[in-house]
């Protein structure tokens, strides 16, 4: 079966349960990868066992690196470092991808060489049951700078990347223990247009305590806050995407703020509800 130039990076930490089937649908694919790299990081389950069985009976290379608990974005960090191909495509662990994502999205990125990044449309599964997606939920094609202002715009799992974007854009925020993917996107979309392939190619596994959007689901508006901020500092913005940005900095100060506030966190809150107004009144953007 004929391979293409891409590395495949699952970074994963105590997914026994569902690592054998993501593996095993990167090499079901039409059009094989040329290498995968799992980076464990710190798992305590049988991840071990099942990655060494694994290379014993598929012939697509593994690499396996290992690595203390650090998070999911040094675990993505390293694969990024290690990975040889010009391509690199991600999947969650408890994700997995349709058999045909990897040659329709290559051929899509090969054919439409002015992308320099693409991701596809996804089926979203909760508990094993299908889930609708809302419609601001819905991937877009080209500019979405806007979008991924106002929510994680991009499914991790559906991402087909030339590897020397991140020597462009950087690679992820090792700080961030969730929305390091929203933190990409920003400076990814503030930059290059993403190319959609508009059919749901990937498959989400959610609904599960054990993720991260689960256990930081109370602090993922001050992470995007975070971000928001680092894109007004950059001094990489043009005008539109600033005021772009200031309007989704100050909306999310202000809802933050105000729920720090009914909660009895009275300081953190009117820090956050005067942030945004900093901004203008110290002259950092001019919004006319």
């Amino acid at each position: 079966m004929d391979s293409c130039p891409v590395s495949v990076i699952i970074p994963t930490y105590n997914r026994a349960e569902f690592l054998d089937r993501a593996l095993l649908s990167i090499t079901r694919q039409t059009l094989k990868c040329s290498e995968i790299i799992v980076v464990d990081d710190g798992s305590t389950d049988s991840t071990p066992a099942i990655l060494e069985t694994f290379s014993r009976s598929e012939q697509v290379p593994l690499k396996v690196l290992k690595q203390i608990n650090k998070g999911v974005a040094s675990a993505r960090n390293r694969g990024i470092v290690a990975a040889v191909h010009e391509y690199i495509a991600f999947l969650d662990s408890d994700d997995h991808w349709h058999k045909k994502k990897i040659e329709i999205q290559f051929k899509a990125l090969k054919e439409n060489p002015e992308y320099l990044i693409s991701h596809t449309r996804e089926k979203w599964l909760r508990r094993g049951v299908h889930l609708n997606q809302k419609r601001k939920h819905i991937p877009q094609h080209g500019d979405i700078f806007q979008h991924s202002l106002q929510l994680c715009a991009v499914g991790m799992s559906t991402v087909m990347v030339r590897k020397d974007l991140f020597s462009q854009v950087g690679v992820f925020d090792e700080t961030l223990r969730c929305c390091e993917d929203y933190d990409l996107w920003l400076r990814v979309s503030c930059r290059f247009s993403f190319h959609l392939v508009d059919r749901p190619l990937t498959v989400k596994e959610g609904g599960r305590e054990d993720q991260v959007s689960y256990m930081y689901r109370q602090g993922m508006d001050r992470m995007r806050i975070y971000s928001i901020k680092k894109m007004l500092d950059s001094g990489i913005l043009d005008k539109k995407k600033t005021i772009l940005a200031l309007d989704e900095f100050d909306r999310k100060c202000s809802v933050f703020g105000n729920g720090c506030i009914k909660h009895g966190k009275v300081e953190v809150g009117e820090y956050y509800l005067n942030l945004a107004n900093n901004y203008l009144n110290n002259g950092k953007i001019v919004r006319t």
